[in-house]
């Protein structure tokens, strides 16, 4: 005779209390996930009423109300989402109730099968219902945080086959919950000094060497040299230029009186995501030795920006100072930069031009400059040709130029330059420099005046 074994009544309980308590995480993480749409819901109405007052103040303002459009779209979009797991979360709350009522319990002490069958069936269905929901599926992986999941079974079948980088970086930030110093609707600006004369270093590494460049004609030169301690100011360094630069222009043109001051205070998270870098802690201390790089680069130069002369020595940057830090980790959170007189004046004499937001796409230092260099001289042009040489110079690559043709030669099999597409003519050895589209490039080079 064979006796069965009859399931403990505290192993019973303890099943029960389980499944109880892994329904009750899983509807804590639920909870987050709503509470996550509700506050992108908010941001997304701030930001729509703060366009409403741009179209009260400029009824004629279309690029506000297309705006505004969207961002109803977007806000439907996740209340529908939010809606659905709202839904979830009720259905989870009805799960664990059934749980803490003993009646609902079937318990028959001479046989274990139908309550343990119970408990199985709800475990089951808990587990199908554990996947928290993947709400950022849609963004590309960042390469230089890892392999993308698709890439990792490519890796163990041949670990010696090369990892192939996309072209470009990835789009960090397609719909932005925020704009920066209290300006909603910028272009993006570039000062016409700096995208004609070579002043930034197109190296990665610390680069010590000093540079002189001077125009074909021999009506321009700058002399620029980099800091003992920290290298000359980087192409990448330049981004933070373009941010200050493209607000401060904005603000002339609403005619702020705060525009009048050289010095400009900003979040750095906001520039981060203004210019599509990553916003973890490495990247503020890699815009802090930037900061450092952009004021220890002096520049002598005899180009006039807004009809002034900047005769002495200058730092691209008069000065930079953090004016808050984080009181966890002592990391940055907002800092305030001196312009030199040199950019400072470009821009109040409105010599700038307006720039592609996916500039801060481009991978390679060479890329962003030979983007600079087709925007500054394609102007309402359908295109614009030059010599292999004299582009090398006007990039100030210091690279022989049998290795500048090739690398010239790997962004023009990439296409990777906004607006514009490269082509280079070996017998004639130049590089033309063709706009995509010419209406477009016409419309985006007109710049507002106050």
């Amino acid at each position: 005779m064979q006796l069965k074994a009859i399931p403990d009544e505290g192993t019973i309980l303890l099943s029960v209390d389980e499944m109880k308590h892994a329904l009750e995480k899983q509807l804590a993480d639920l909870l987050g996930v709503i509470a996550s749409y509700d506050e992108k819901i908010a941001n997304l109405e701030a930001i729509q009423v703060r366009y409403q007052r741009i179209i009260d103040v400029s009824p004629d303002s279309a690029s506000a109300a297309q705006e505004i459009l969207e961002l109803q779209g977007d806000i439907d979009a996740l209340a529908v989402s939010r809606n659905h797991h709202a839904i979830e979360r009720q259905a989870l709350r009805e799960q664990i109730k059934a749980l803490s009522t003993p009646s609902t319990i079937d318990v028959e002490p001479t046989s274990g099968g139908p309550l343990l069958a119970k408990i199985e069936a709800m475990r089951r269905r808990a587990a199908s219902r554990s996947m928290t929901p993947d709400l950022f599926g849609d963004l590309q992986p960042d390469p230089s945080l890892g392999c993308a999941p698709a890439d990792v079974a490519k890796v163990e079948d041949d670990k010696s086959e090369k990892r192939e980088r996309p072209k470009l970086l990835p789009a960090r930030y397609t719909n932005q919950d925020f704009f920066v110093a209290d300006i909603l609707d910028y272009s993006l600006k570039d000062d016409h000094a700096t995208m004609e004369a070579p002043v930034f270093s197109l190296k990665t590494q610390k680069d010590l060497t000093p540079w002189e460049w001077t125009s074909k004609d021999g009506t321009k030169h700058i002399e620029v040299s980099p800091s003992v301690k920290y290298g000359r100011a980087t192409q990448h360094d330049k981004d933070v230029l373009i941010f200050v630069t493209s607000q401060m222009t904005e603000a002339l043109n609403r005619e702020r009186p705060d525009a009048q001051s050289r010095a400009v205070r900003f979040t750095v998270h906001n520039y981060l995501v203004a210019t599509n870098k990553p916003t973890g802690g490495v990247e503020y201390q890699r815009f802090e030795r930037a900061l450092d790089r952009l004021k220890g680069t002096t520049i002598k130069t005899d180009i006039r920006t807004g009809e002034k002369r900047v005769k002495e020595a200058f730092g691209i940057l008069d000065s930079w100072t953090i004016v808050e830090r984080s009181p966890g980790d002592e990391r940055m959170i907002a800092v305030e930069v001196t312009m030199s007189k040199w950019l400072y004046n470009a821009i109040h004499a409105h010599e700038v031009l307006t720039i592609h937001g996916d500039y801060f796409r481009l991978r390679k230092p060479l890329e962003r400059r030979l983007y600079e260099l087709a925007r500054k001289h394609c102007g309402r042009q359908a295109s614009w040709k030059i010599g292999l040489e004299l582009l090398r110079e006007k990039c100030g690559a210091q690279s022989h130029i049998r290795a500048f043709r090739n690398q010239v030669q790997e962004i023009i099999d990439a296409d990777t330059l906004p607006e514009y597409r490269m082509v280079y003519s070996r017998e004639a050895d130049q590089v033309a420099f063709h706009a995509r589209s010419l209406q477009g490039l016409i419309g985006s080079s007109a710049i507002k005046t106050p």
